[in-house]
């Protein structure tokens, strides 16, 4: 059977990072098998799903390279992919589901349910199946009265068991699953209905999910089964149920969690497989004693049945650190290609990019290419190459403790003084300048002597090698910078 797997994200809100990490497994999955990976959106929740959260999914899944083989944009032979947009397939698998007896209307209230369990004690929470065997004379007159009916899908009598492709053998008792509604009373419907309908439909061999979906799955299985008997469905798909995310405090990860939302890891600079890679981990390794590695190697190796089943801690420094690893994986080049549109982005270079400033630019590349961990942090190095100089400021906290002292400032003096006689302007010449002025003749430390130099010129205390900031910088705009740094 071909490997036949898929997403179904609701766009209801921004994308969490447990939503590209159930992405990832199946992407993986499906290629690793040479199957088909499909794209749905599930935006039956006509109140909460937004044409925005829409985009920003289908951005983040293109930017972090996770191509979709059926679905938005690329079509495929179980269309529509959108939900609202498949109402006449709900409408008839609900129809030859109550028709056939698998499902049933049921008029009761909520409050007539719950007024119904206090009597009589029960501790069994849901639907008490009350309405399961009306009468047909009895229906019609619920109906004739117009009084309000969901339909429920008639759960099955003892045990659902199934091999769960993480966890092993799960089972459930039915008689603590109760009978579930398909469809509003307005006859919109429900998630349980239409997702097992389109697994049912696109022929989705495998349902790779988060576990907080563990406990729905013997109602899809009962659901599958009935779908088989009126002709929708073929076989009922395998389960793998992924593990938690969590964050800090040892509770789930949550959209509310900062580190959460996917889409700021772009916005801050990460590599999108520096970002899969890491959210691999989550449940996942290649190997014992490796935690870096490429889309490729995963796609190689992946195994659904590797996948541990505890939760998974989500580590923003291991994050970062995983993200570092690959940005140092990358040459000079392809840094520069993708740091640029975050040049641009962040104000440091004007877009389009002028022949002058593209030149400095792959000139200082190669002094920051390995210093960075993430593609933001290339601009926080060069601004100060490229600012106006009426715009050049210096970060007050920096120059407070660093070059408005007596000492700070003899050792701005000094090297004013020197590099003054530097001829020509380069790495080399103001090397030489300034070691000898300010370590040879004044005797400091060279951490103690450049640090004030470091911060008049470019701004901060942290920057590319400091006589090659000079040199890119140029002579005019370095001694205007250190005379300016003079109290």
């Amino acid at each position: 059977m071909n490997v036949r797997v898929r997403m179904a994200p609701s766009p209801t809100g921004s994308p969490h990072v447990g939503m590209i990490r159930t992405a990832l497994f199946n992407w993986a999955f499906a290629r690793h098998h040479g199957g088909t990976f499909v794209f749905r959106i599930e935006d039956t929740d006509k109140e909460r799903s937004t044409r925005e959260s829409l985009d920003a999914i289908i951005d983040l899944m293109r930017w972090l390279g996770l191509d979709w083989d059926e679905g938005p944009g690329v079509g495929g032979p179980y269309g529509p992919y959108f939900q609202s947009e498949r109402g006449e397939l709900y409408a008839d698998a609900l129809a030859r589901l109550l028709e056939a007896g698998h499902a049933y209307p049921c008029f009761c209230t909520n409050d007539e349910v719950e007024a119904r369990r206090k009597a009589s004690g029960s501790k069994v929470m849901g639907y008490d199946g009350f309405c399961r065997n009306l009468d047909a004379e009895t229906i019609a007159a619920y109906n004739a009265e117009g009084r309000p009916s969901v339909p429920r899908l008639r759960m099955p009598d003892g045990s659902i068991t199934w091999n769960d492709l993480v966890r092993g053998e799960v089972t459930f008792e039915t008689k603590f699953v109760p009978d579930y509604a398909l469809a509003r009373a307005n006859g919109d419907p429900l998630y349980t209905l239409v997702n097992p309908v389109d697994d049912a439909y696109m022929k989705i061999t495998h349902v790779l999910r988060g576990e907080d979906l563990l406990s729905s799955t013997p109602r899809q299985i009962a659901l599958y089964a009935a779908l088989q008997d009126i002709g929708i469905a073929e076989f009922t798909p395998e389960f793998g149920h992924l593990p938690y995310v969590m964050g800090e405090g040892n509770k789930k990860l949550s959209k509310r969690d900062p580190e959460a939302h996917a889409l700021a890891y772009r916005d801050q600079g990460f590599l999108p497989e520096g970002l899969l890679n890491y959210l691999a981990l989550l449940g996942w390794a290649i190997a014992a004693d490796r935690d870096v590695f490429s889309l490729e190697e995963m796609v190689d190796a992946f195994d659904i049945r590797d996948v541990n089943p505890n939760p998974a801690r989500f580590d923003l420094k291991k994050c970062e650190a995983i993200n570092a690893s690959h940005m140092h994986r990358l040459s000079t080049e392809e840094i520069t290609r993708r740091a640029l549109p975050y040049l641009k982005r962040d104000g440091v270079l004007t877009d389009p990019v002028s022949p002058a400033d593209q030149q400095l630019l792959e000139l200082a590349m190669p002094f920051v290419a390995e210093r960075v961990n993430k593609l933001t942090e290339v601009g926080d190095l060069l601004r100060f190459l490229f600012v106006p100089e009426q715009d050049f400021v210096v970060d007050p906290a920096d120059k407070e403790k660093v070059v408005d002292t007596e000492d700070g400032q003899a050792v701005v003096q000094a090297a004013y003084d020197a590099l003054l006689r530097v001829e020509p302007w380069s790495a080399a010449r103001i090397n030489d300048a300034l070691q000898e002025a300010l370590v040879e003749e004044m005797g400091l430390k060279p951490r103690v002597a450049f640090g004030p130099v470091r911060v008049a010129v470019t701004g901060k205390r942290v920057s590319p090698p400091l006589f090659e900031s000079l040199e890119l910088l140029g002579r005019e705009r370095s001694l205007s910078r250190l005379q300016a740094a003079l109290g």
